[in-house]
């Protein structure tokens, strides 16, 4: 009997859907019966399959009809609405894990029970009836009265356009409420048209205006209370909360990916408090989406970024995004304005402000689970990474969907490759959250997938010990320190899908906040002048640890 995610599945547990439609055998993603549905499945049915395969020949990579991988949600009529307008045009709540996390706050304040589910967090509450999630997450296996997806327009995203598309198409509700840009809504309706769902669009304008200035800051002497400095490099932004501190008029909070989300959400927090010191932000376009702050004038240093590939300028929607964050309706500031640190940006910032939406042409799509395994069983003998790679190729679609973005799935498969696990065990170290392109979380990746498949369980403490780490006094130190945050993240992870495997949750959890912590020092450290320390740290050996490990010689000098 197959094991799963820490569990013996007892008969009746997997539940196998197949179906012919016309001339084409449908195949379905399984109905795991688990505490916590994950968006995958594993399979153990070849010989259910095999006997089916032998009347009728089924091609594994035809995707053309990605609606009726959802069998639950298509014997359901939904009402979906897609609500559509410029940022900060409705009251909505999201499934990205910062919005999940206000969202089950806020509700849970007013007494309504909501629980909280994301990769890395499950909080529950009796009698909760609501659900707030992040996108990777959704449940397509049970019934809701009404579901809210937010930021739809991601659906196009190369990399995470899948999860969107799989909840557009997946979610099993009486209602499906989606927010997003208006550039989203044809690609919406084409793809619905086979759905069976009705759909009805409504349109909003802005509920505070949003004023483009003439005239850019110039100068960081011109900075005041509630401006929101958009940067899009971890040492600009730095460099910047420098050069205004060192004023001595403001003091900055800073916001930019690689964060902790807590520590993100906690100097998101310092900014919009009214009796923080905290004034002014200095952050990259990780505020574009899932943060709701109290931004009186967004000032972009440059209208150029580097996405991991190349240097370019910021599209039409990026500019949109990050510059409507400014006079957020419901804040102190009834109106936003938006200007650029240079004259030169201008015409850019201006053009784009005064541009319609660019229209969504594709969906991103990505094979479950469940159709992988089945391929591989027509390729024994190839890998993951071979098998991912080949699908992908000959991959069929319709006119509405691409195939997303694997190259970081085929790193991490080209590393683990060569371990005995089995597929789907390759399958979930591809999909966890690893930042591929930071060596220590490469290494932490790859340490715990080669302890997984020598021992079948990883503790934490094999690779993470009390030691002496300190507050960070450098940027590099600092990056160093968010490194061993994500591979403790993805420990956290890993131990909601392998839990007997990977057994010391709470130990990596609390060591986490304690990188959180010491992140959330330097940061208060770092600038022209200082402000008294609003709290003390743990005891230090309560708060002192680091990665041991020969992978993970993270020295703790002072650099």
């Amino acid at each position: 009997m197959a094991s799963i995610f820490g569990r013996r599945l007892l008969p009746g547990n997997i539940v196998w859907r197949i179906t012919q439609l016309k001339d084409n055998v449908e195949l379905y993603s399984l109905s795991l019966d688990i505490k916590h549905k994950i968006p995958f499945g594993v399979c153990n049915c070849s010989r259910q399959w095999s006997s089916l395969a032998g009347t009728k020949k089924v091609d594994f990579t035809d995707l053309t009809r990605p609606h009726t991988w959802y069998p639950h949600a298509r014997r359901k009529k939904r009402n979906v609405i897609l609500h559509v307008g410029p940022t900060n045009s409705g009251i909505y709540c999201g499934p990205l894990r910062l919005l999940a996390w206000e969202v089950a706050k806020r509700l849970n304040k007013a007494k309504v029970p909501c629980d909280l589910i994301t990769g890395q967090e499950r909080e529950e509450f009796d009698g909760a009836k609501h659900k707030a999630v992040t996108v990777e997450m959704a449940d397509v296996t049970s019934d809701y009265g009404c579901a809210v997806i937010d930021e739809i327009q991601m659906i196009g995203c190369r990399t995470r356009g899948f999860s969107f598309t799989r909840a557009l198409l997946g979610i099993s509700a009486d209602e499906l409420h989606l927010c997003g840009d208006p550039g989203a809504v044809p690609l919406i309706e084409e793809i619905l048209k086979v759905t069976g769902d009705s759909l009805k669009v409504e349109y909003y304008e802005r509920l505070s205006p949003l004023v483009p200035l003439k005239v850019p800051l110039g100068s960081f002497s011109n900075i005041r209370t509630g401006d929101c400095i958009a940067a899009f490099s971890r040492s600009n932004i730095y460099m910047f909360k420098k050069q205004i501190e060192s004023g001595g008029k403001h003091l900055c909070s800073v916001v930019y990916g690689s964060l902790p989300p807590e520590t993100r959400t906690r100097q998101a927090t310092m900014f919009n408090d009214a009796n923080s010191d905290s004034d002014v932000l200095v952050a990259s376009d990780a505020i574009g989406m899932g943060l709701n702050l109290n931004i009186s004038r967004i000032i972009f240093s440059t209208l150029q970024k580097f996405d991991g590939v190349e240097m370019r300028d910021l599209s039409v929607l990026e500019i949109k995004q990050i510059a409507g964050r400014a006079g957020r309706y419901g804040s102190k500031y009834p109106a936003g304005e938006v200007t650029c640190l240079s004259s030169k940006d201008l015409p850019l910032l201006h053009s784009a402000l005064n541009s319609p939406s660019p229209i969504l042409e594709k969906a991103g799509l990505f094979p479950n689970f469940d159709l992988l395994y089945m391929y591989s069983r027509l390729h024994p003998k190839h890998g993951l990474y071979d098998i991912l790679e080949h699908f992908v190729d000959n991959a069929k679609l319709s006119a509405n969907y691409f195939i997303s973005n694997i190259e970081d799935l085929l790193k991490v498969a080209s590393i683990i490759d060569e371990l005995p696990l089995s597929l789907h065990d390759k399958y979930l170290f591809c999909i966890s959250p690893v930042d591929v392109d930071d060596d220590l979380s490469s290494q932490g990746l790859t340490q715990f997938a080669t302890n997984y498949s020598k021992n079948g369980i990883v503790r934490l403490r094999e690779i993470f010990t009390p030691g002496t780490l300190q507050v960070p006094k450098t940027q590099v130190a600092l990056k160093e320190l968010e490194s061993i945050h994500k591979v403790l993240d993805l420990y956290v992870w890993l131990s909601f899908r392998l839990e007997e495997s990977f057994p010391d949750r709470e130990l990596a959890a609390s060591q986490k906040a304690i990188c959180s912590m010491l992140i959330e020092e330097f940061l208060e450290r770092l600038g022209g002048w200082q402000k008294p320390m609003s709290r003390k740290l743990p005891h230090q050996h309560q708060r002192s640890s680091r990665l041991n490990s020969q992978l993970f010689q993270v020295a703790t000098k002072e650099y």
